[in-house]
């Protein structure tokens, strides 16, 4: 079984799922189906059902989100960051935002060196209104360090004080910035890639549109981590009842998709230019690698969207993990599923790189 414990738990802190965990928030999740509430955890991974059930422990605790309880599950949240590991280089940097919009913080993960190295421009999770790309820097640090590659992570506005206009364009920002600086921080222009967990795979999905749009920053790869890519899920279109059960829930995304959109999730009028899955024309994107386990809320949403890249001629790889809750591969680390998982990726950005 996987060594798991609140703690260790809630250190892993970027991700969707983990910044609800680390920020007391997981009552989120409370409305699991009784099949999963009594405990069976039959269609869970079995290296993955020890965290599976600490997760819904939690879950019967908590209160879920609301704009009274958000700032407490923000400091809470922020308790559990981990320090950076000493061997690999952090710098936090200001750089120029929007046109009328303030700068932003981004971290610029093993930066430096004589010969120009491929780089990933990073946007953490959190569900559009938990997490930061601080929370995510020791996580990003070993990352870089087995690609061999710098990472720039954006500390973009969360919602609901920030639209998604206003987040989409500080991501940019950050990928600009990355673009234009590359010979001052050691990386090869013509081998930019864009990685995203969660709510952080809506941004990299935007960001691969954006970046095809402006025709300013060539991507080789898109790599959208069990993305949350449509406001409709769990709104207007339900789920089976066992998906979505463990960890990140349809309440929770309402949530997080309403603050981020500033107006209802799934209604008639939400504006496709904030929603990667309703946006029309997917055609002349980077490739994309998307990957989700098969009891995520996001599950049908990241399949059919692989399948509109695919039928748009984007070179596309889609991995879906039987057994698999969101958020598995940071819980369960250690699990064989979610090596398997974490190797697929980073074969990705060897490829691209």
């Amino acid at each position: 079984m996987v060594d798991f414990n609140r703690r260790q738990f809630a250190m892993l802190g970027g991700i969707t799922l983990l910044g609800t965990l680390a920020a007391g928030s997981i009552g989120a999740c409370a409305s699991a189906p009784e099949a999963i509430a009594s405990n069976d955890l039959s269609m869970v991974d079995p290296e993955l059902r020890e965290a599976a059930g600490r997760i819904l422990e939690m879950s019967s605790k908590g209160g879920g989100f609301s704009d009274a309880t958000l700032q407490a599950s923000r400091e809470r949240g922020a308790s559990f960051v981990r320090p950076f590991l000493p061997d690999v280089p952090v710098v936090g940097r200001q750089v120029p935002g929007a046109s009328g919009m303030p700068d932003v913080t981004v971290y610029v993960v093993n930066g430096g060196g004589e010969a120009a190295r491929p780089a990933i421009l990073h946007t953490h999770g959190g569900g559009h209104i938990l997490g930061s790309a601080k929370g995510d820097v020791p996580y990003l640090q070993a990352m870089a360090r087995e690609l061999d590659c710098v990472v720039v992570t954006v500390e973009y506005r969360l919602a609901p004080e920030t639209k998604y206009t206003g987040s989409v364009e500080d991501n940019y920002a950050g990928l600009l910035w990355l673009y234009r600086n590359a010979d001052a921080i050691g990386v090869d222009r013509s081998r930019i890639a864009l990685l995203g967990e969660s709510a952080g795979g809506t941004h990299a999905a935007l960001l691969a549109i954006a970046a095809r749009d402006r025709g300013e920053v060539p991507i080789v790869l898109q790599a959208l981590i069990y993305p949350m890519l449509d406001d409709r899920t769990g709104s207007t279109r339900s789920v089976p009842p066992f998906i979505g059960a463990i960890g990140w829930d349809a309440k929770s995304n309402g949530y997080g998709w309403t603050s981020f959109l500033g107006q209802e999730a799934g209604s008639a009028s939400v504006p496709a230019a904030g929603v990667p899955a309703r946006i029309a024309d997917l055609t002349g994107l980077p490739p994309a690698f998307i990957s989700v386990g098969a009891l995520d809320l996001f599950v049908s949403e990241d399949i059919q969207y692989a399948n509109r890249l695919i039928d748009s001629g984007v070179p596309t790889e889609l991995l879906v993990v039987p057994g698999a809750f969101h958020g598995f591969d940071r819980v369960g680390a250690e699990a064989a599923v979610s090596k398997r998982f974490d190797a697929a990726k980073m074969a990705a950005f060897r490829r691209a790189f």
